[in-house]
């Protein structure tokens, strides 16, 4: 049986993507002169999967490894990755990357559909995210080369205004003035993740 929350979700989906401007929301400022993708950018997708638990609705983040060729190292996203040849789709991808990355098996997601697609240029990646759900809290299996932590984020964290917070962010020897983050138990969510989760919110029948 579906869940009321998950029927609202639908429904609101159907009405319509917010878009770009609560992508922005919650962009550092130079992003909003890179938002389109170059057609040299490299496909992938993502997967932003909902699941209930102890009666409150989560999502599922990654923190990912320590990678100094990574640009996203130690970073807060998605579960997903880049389109590989045997993907039959974007959405084949991300259920295809969750599944390598945090073990979760593709046939246990529902997908609702597509959110608002994100260039992020630091690493070229053009990013279809995908919203989805699970009728059971996950049996995770980490891929310990790429994911140090699975989060699993009530969402009313990231509603919660107290947890819309601003800071100096270092990154590859640079500081980003005054950066739009989610504050989740003490962990910085910015960048592409929070942008899409910015999205999100906009939609959650909260």
């Amino acid at each position: 049986m579906t869940d009321t929350f998950i029927e609202r979700l639908i429904e609101r989906h159907a009405q319509g993507l917010p878009g770009r401007p609560f992508q922005l929301k919650k962009a550092v400022l130079a992003r909003y002169k890179t938002m389109d993708a170059p057609p040299t950018a490299r496909q992938s997708a993502v997967l932003i999967l909902l699941f209930r638990k102890t009666n409150e609705w989560h999502v599922v983040l990654t923190e990912r490894v320590g990678n100094p060729n990574d640009p996203h190292s130690n970073q807060i996203s998605f579960p997903g990755g880049s389109l590989e040849a045997a993907d039959a789709s974007l959405e084949a991808c991300a259920l295809r990357e969750t599944h390598e990355e945090v073990g979760i098996s593709p046939e246990k997601v529902k997908i609702i559909g597509k959110m608002t697609d994100l260039y992020i240029p630091v690493s070229n990646f053009f990013v279809q995210p995908y919203l989805g759900w699970t009728s059971e809290p996950p049996q995770y299996q980490r891929q310990p080369t790429e994911v140090k932590n699975i989060l699993e984020v009530p969402l009313s964290i990231l509603a919660n205004i107290d947890n819309h917070k601003f800071a100096d962010i270092q990154v590859r020897g640079m500081t980003l003035p005054n950066v739009p983050y989610f504050d989740v138990n003490g962990k910085i969510v910015w960048g592409a993740t929070a942008m899409m989760l910015s999205e999100l919110l906009e939609i959650l029948p909260l």
